[in-house]
C-alpha cells in the first residue's frame, strides 16, 4: 500500500510540475500589418536567449519596426531598430546599429531544436554569441542552417502569416501572452 502512495505522490508531483512548467514558457504574440502569429518559447533549452528577447518585447523594442529581409520559401526577418526610419532602408538588417546593442553572449544550441518550417531563431553577424535583437522565422524546413542559428520558439498560431510578410511590411506591436 505504501508503494502505492508513494507512486501516486512522485505521479501527482511530475503532472505538477509538468502543468507549471508548461505555462512558464512565453508565448510571443507578433501582430503585424499582415496579421498576427504567436510563437512558444523553449526557455529550458535557451534560457538566456528567451529571457533577452522577453526582455526586448516587454520594452516595446520591436514595436513599429519593419520587415527587413523577406526570402519567399526561405526566412523573414526582423529586429533592426533603423528600420522605423524608411529613409534609412539600404541601412536596415547590416552593420553595429542593427541591434538592441547587447548581445546575449552565449550560443544556445540545442540538438533537439531544428530549423523546420515555422522554426524561430537569432540571426547574428557571424557569431552565434553575438546574437541580440534581428529574430527570423523559417518558412520552409532548412537542416542547413541547423548548429548555425540558436533556434530558441517555434510558430504556434497564425503559421500563415510569416510567409505572407514582404519586405517593409510592420511590425505593429509584439507582446507576452498573458
Amino acid at each position: 500500500m505504501k508503494k502505492k502512495a508513494l507512486l501516486c505522490v512522485f505521479c501527482g508531483c511530475f503532472l505538477f510540475f509538468k502543468a507549471v512548467h508548461a505555462q512558464s514558457a512565453p508565448v510571443i504574440v507578433v501582430e503585424t500589418t499582415k496579421g498576427t502569429f504567436a510563437f512558444e518559447t523553449y526557455p529550458d533549452d535557451a534560457p538566456r536567449t528567451v529571457a533577452h528577447l522577453v526582455d526586448l518585447v516587454n520594452r516595446g523594442f520591436y514595436d513599429g519596426q519593419r520587415v527587413h529581409r523577406a526570402q519567399p520559401g526561405f526566412v523573414v526577418q526582423w529586429g533592426d531598430p533603423r528600420s522605423r526610419d524608411v529613409a534609412r532602408e539600404a541601412e536596415w538588417g547590416r552593420g553595429a546599429d542593427a541591434s538592441s546593442g547587447t548581445p546575449i553572449g552565449v550560443a544556445e544550441m540545442p540538438k533537439t531544436r531544428t530549423h523546420s518550417a515555422g522554426a524561430v531563431a537569432m540571426a547574428h553577424p557571424g557569431n552565434p554569441a553575438r546574437a541580440d535583437s534581428q529574430i527570423f522565422v523559417t518558412l520552409a524546413d532548412r537542416p542547413d542552417l541547423n548548429g548555425k542559428y540558436t533556434v530558441f520558439g517555434h510558430v504556434v498560431w497564425g503559421s500563415d502569416v510569416p510567409a505572407r510578410l514582404e519586405r517593409g511590411d510592420v511590425i505593429i506591436k509584439m507582446y507576452v501572452k498573458e
